[in-house]
C-alpha cells in the first residue's frame, strides 16, 4: 500500500515526518491547549503531558498502548482545558474581563512578585483544591496557578476570587455545578 504516498508531504500523518518535527507540531498544538506557548514543559504537569507525547510517538498507532496513551492525553489536555475555563470564568466575573487571559498566561519568564506571597499564594490555592470543585478531584496541584494566584494576592483580589469560587463551584458530592437559584436564594 503505497498509497499514503500520494498525500502533501506536509500533511500530519505523514509517515517520513522527522521525529523533530512531530514534536515541533505537538509543541504547536500546546500541551496546554494554547498554541506558540513555549513554556508548558516547565510546571509538573506539563512534563507528565510532554512525556505522554513523547512515549506514545514512539508507539505504532494501530497498537492498543497508542490508543490508550492518546486517549489519556486527549482526557488530559481536556480537563486542563476546563480547569482553565473555571479560572477565566471566576476572573471575568469578578470583572477581569480583560485581563483574564494575561493573568491565567504564565510562562518561564514569570516570576513569583513578592517571596512572601509564596506562602499565602499556596495556602490559598491548597484551600480551593479542598473546599471547592474548581480542580477536579483528580487533579495535581499545579505550580502553574501558583503564579495566578499570586498575581490575584498582587490585585488584591484573591479572597474574592476563593470567595466566589466557592459559590460557583462548591465542593460537593456529584454535583458540578449549583444553578442559579440556590445562588439567588443564597446560603441557607
Amino acid at each position: 500500500g503505497f498509497s499514503h504516498l500520494s498525500s502533501p508531504l506536509c500533511s500530519n500523518n505523514n509517515p517520513y515526518a522527522s521525529f523533530g518535527a512531530t514534536l515541533a507540531r505537538d509543541e504547536e498544538q500546546n500541551l496546554w491547549s494554547t498554541p506558540h506557548d513555549v513554556t508548558h514543559t516547565e510546571a509538573d504537569d506539563d512534563r507528565v503531558l510532554y512525556n505522554m507525547i513523547v512515549g506514545r510517538s514512539q508507539l505504532d498507532k494501530d497498537s492498543e498502548e497508542w490508543q490508550k496513551l492518546n486517549y489519556d492525553i486527549y482526557t488530559l489536555r481536556q480537563t486542563r482545558k476546563e480547569v482553565r475555563s473555571r479560572w477565566k470564568h471566576i476572573l471575568e466575573d469578578l470583572g477581569f474581563q480583560k485581563e483574564a487571559d494575561s493573568l491565567l498566561s504564565v510562562t518561564k519568564l514569570s516570576i513569583i512578585s513578592d517571596s512572601q506571597n509564596m506562602g499565602k499564594a499556596r495556602d490559598i490555592l491548597l484551600k480551593l483544591s479542598e473546599e471547592t470543585n474548581i480542580f477536579p478531584t483528580s487533579w495535581q496541584l499545579s505550580e502553574r496557578y501558583l503564579f495566578v494566584v499570586d498575581r490575584l494576592i498582587a490585585l488584591d483580589a484573591a479572597d474574592e476570587f476563593f470567595k466566589m469560587a466557592s459559590v460557583v463551584y462548591p465542593k460537593r458530592a456529584g454535583v458540578e455545578r449549583v444553578d442559579e437559584k440556590q445562588v439567588s436564594a443564597g446560603m441557607p
